[in-house]
């Protein structure tokens, strides 16, 4: 069945936005970062959803629980950060192959 008018490049349009979506899902669950703060003292390992997978401390600062607190704050906004950045990298390398204007995703 032929859609009318420009409906078939629409549905089309529609399949290749979804596919574009899966495949971004799939690229953003490769991703796997750290993030450190205090010189490496702490390391937090996040991946692309922005679940935190591992937590790093080096025993000089274990002692300190309010340095050690603060540091681990400073590794995950780092790592969230980090995420951040390569899911825009992931994005914008998908999108420009669509032909979109530029920051429209």
């Amino acid at each position: 069945m032929k859609l009318p008018g420009n409906m078939g490049n629409m549905q089309a349009m529609m399949k290749q936005a979804q596919q574009m979506q899966q495949r971004m899902q799939e690229e953003v669950a490769k991703i796997k970062v750290e993030g450190s703060a205090g010189g490496g003292m702490v390391t937090v390992g996040m991946d692309g959803q922005k679940n935190v997978l591992s937590v790093k401390i080096d025993p000089e600062v274990a002692g300190d629980v309010e340095m050690l607190q603060d540091l681990v704050v400073a590794a995950c906004n780092e790592a969230v950060k980090k995420v951040d950045s390569e899911t825009q990298a992931k994005m914008s390398g998908l999108m420009g192959g669509l032909g979109l204007p530029p920051g429209l995703f």
